[in-house]
């Protein structure tokens, strides 16, 4: 009795097909399903900013780190974030701390302070994956310099000493309390 080997190659054919197919939705699906919470951003403000103002402000003096667009959690997450030099130096000023996230995926730091210069900030998921983002500014702030010619803040004494004519208080015989040093010269005496 003769086989055929054409309908079993088919069913090879349609369960290969099948199972590609199948492999090809969950592997798409699993880019949708990612880890809860692993997005937002975090923007840089000059100190004065509203914290709901979503620009990035590069160039600041003291400034706060604000958090926007996390995922919705009912008990928030937490970001660590660090600042360091940018080029990185070996004892370059450095900052870093855990920024907790309220339910609504915001939050912001207290105000911060570093010596001029530029830096990079990265910040990371607790919990989450991936290496984290970053994002590179720089701290400029003015000098306290004087501008202009400075002008001297003490009191002259007008000339014949204070009092003004005769050296005592109050003109020629002193003033209250009678006249102040010695007799003058030749001024005879009792």
């Amino acid at each position: 009795m003769p086989t055929s080997l054409r309908p079993r190659r088919t069913g090879v054919r349609t369960a290969a097909l099948a199972a590609l197919t199948l492999a090809g939705t969950t592997l798409i699906g699993a880019t949708a399903v990612a880890a809860p919470g692993d997005n937002g951003d975090v923007k840089i403000h000059k100190v004065g900013t509203p914290f709901n103002d979503q620009r990035n402000e590069p160039k600041v003096c003291d400034f706060y780190l604000a958090a926007f667009n996390f995922d919705d959690l009912p008990d928030g997450q937490d970001i660590e974030w660090s600042i360091e030099t940018q080029p990185l130096e070996a004892n370059g000023a450095t900052l870093g701390d855990t920024l907790d996230l309220e339910p609504d995926g915001t939050g912001h730091t207290l105000p911060l302070a570093l010596p001029d210069g530029q830096y990079k900030l990265t910040w990371n998921i607790v919990g989450g994956q991936g290496a984290g983002k970053h994002k590179v500014f720089q701290v400029d702030c003015p000098t306290d310099e004087p501008t202009g010619t400075p002008t001297p803040t003490g009191t002259s004494t007008p000339p014949g000493g204070p009092g003004g004519p005769g050296g005592g208080p109050g003109g020629p015989g002193g003033g209250p309390g009678g006249p102040h040093g010695g007799v003058p010269a030749g001024g005879g005496g009792v």
